[in-house]
């Protein structure tokens, strides 16, 4: 069994795979981290592998301290890819997108890619069906949109798609013309992000063929019913794409 864990910004997610199959799948905050990944050894106790994808503020030694338990693998710009990375950074692009990029080439093989990764950031990284990696785009995700309106301004208030969700129908975005100020954030923040969005894949597919589109983050599900573009929707890719590239790893 493998232990996948991606830990971001504000929260570590987890998985237990077996082989491929994902058995069971966790989330919580950074400050709980210790606790839940001890919960989740002692659950499954015949993991015999744990791997780690981090762009948070925790150290390797949080996680060597699992060692007695398990065999720990950090994912660093050292790990075998399956793609040949063009990026003119490649030491300052982030674990996280190159796990994704990795999964990408192994679960959709010889086909022009782009995936979006919608979290604390919204990511776009292309990966041609040569399996180039070229690089993308970064920008604000949905919450940071709200904060930095909040921050950045003496007297707009801070909103969230809670309080988005607790006043107007899940299948229907904001009003285009907000008829209040809470309603013309809204419209700002979430129509924006899905003009963005689907303004990003219409320049994608007007320069290739062949393509195909992977959203996932925390955010997925709330954008996916609201992009025009046809999409593959997985708020699992990057744990299952951290599965994939252990075992391709190994292959290695």
């Amino acid at each position: 069994m493998l232990l996948a864990v991606d830990v971001g910004n504000t929260r570590i997610k987890a998985a237990v795979f077996e082989d491929s199959i994902l058995l069971e799948q966790f989330a919580f905050p950074i400050l709980e981290f210790k606790n839940a990944i001890e919960n989740i050894l002692k659950k499954y106790n015949n993991c015999n592998d744990l791997i780690v994808a981090s762009v948070g503020n925790l150290d390797n030694s949080d996680f060597l301290a699992f060692e007695t338990n398990v065999k720990v693998h950090f994912v660093s710009n050292e790990f075998p890819f399956p793609f040949h990375n063009l990026y003119q950074t490649p030491k300052t692009l982030g674990i996280d997108r190159m796990v994704l990029a990795s999964g990408a080439v192994l679960k959709y093989p010889n086909q022009n890619r782009l995936i979006i990764d919608a979290g604390t950031c919204i990511t776009y990284d292309f990966i041609d069906e040569n399996d180039n990696y070229h690089g993308g785009a970064i920008s604000p995700g949905m919450q940071l949109r709200y904060k930095s309106l909040n921050n950045f301004t003496a007297n707009l208030p801070l909103l969230d798609i809670d309080d988005f969700n607790n006043q107007i129908d899940l299948e229907i975005n904001p009003n285009l013309i907000g008829n209040s100020t809470q309603n013309s954030i809204h419209s700002g923040v979430i129509n924006g992000l899905v003009f963005e969005i689907d303004g990003f894949i219409d320049q994608y597919q007007q320069q290739y063929s062949n393509f195909i589109i992977i959203l996932t983050g925390g955010d997925a599900e709330f954008l996916a019913k609201r992009l025009k573009n046809t999409i593959f929707a997985n708020s699992n890719f990057l744990l299952e794409s951290l599965c994939q590239t252990f075992q391709y790893k190994n292959t290695k």
